[in-house]
């Protein structure tokens, strides 16, 4: 009786061993890696102008008809193809990066991990044909979203403090 009773436990405690390795388990994000990320995808939307590095932009930018962004001018870009228009300034020999800087970044990642906001000012330092093309202490913000494990903007707005 003992061999049976035994026998029993052994596979009751098998049968669960298995049903617990097949949970799928729910892993918290690492919120500071994510953070860095996102950061990482931020400053590159912006900094790959130095080297006119077209792949970095594209691949942090949403290519989709969803993309939106609002520039100071009040000019709206809606959809990745019309982001895609501003190739001709950007890639021309007339346009220069010359450097930019992020100041006071704060970035939010929703409870799900899969979306995220942020908030900067943004000096963005530029030369058009030898003359000064600047956009300095800019209000910049921005949503992402995470896809495909990559981190790509959706939507940003940048306007300047009294406008």
């Amino acid at each position: 009786m003992k061999y049976v009773k035994d026998k029993i436990i052994v596979i009751i405690i098998g049968i669960l061993a298995a049903l617990i390795s097949c949970q799928r388990k729910n892993i918290a994000p690492d919120i500071i890696t994510e953070k860095k990320q996102i950061e990482k995808a931020i400053r590159s939307s912006i900094g790959w102008a130095k080297n006119k590095d077209l792949d970095l932009l594209y691949h942090v930018i949403a290519n989709d008809t969803n993309y939106i962004e609002v520039d100071p001018n009040d000019r709206i870009v809606k959809g990745f193809q019309e982001f895609k228009k501003a190739e001709d300034f950007w890639m021309s020999h007339d346009f220069k990066a010359i450097r930019y800087d992020i100041r006071d970044l704060k970035i939010n990642i929703s409870r799900s991990a899969g979306v995220a906001w942020f908030f900067c000012m943004l000096d963005d330092i530029n030369e058009w044909k030898g003359q000064p093309a600047n956009w300095e202490n800019t209000r910049w913000t921005g949503v992402l979203e995470k896809r495909d494990g990559n981190w790509v903007i959706v939507q940003m707005h940048f306007s300047f403090p009294g406008n």
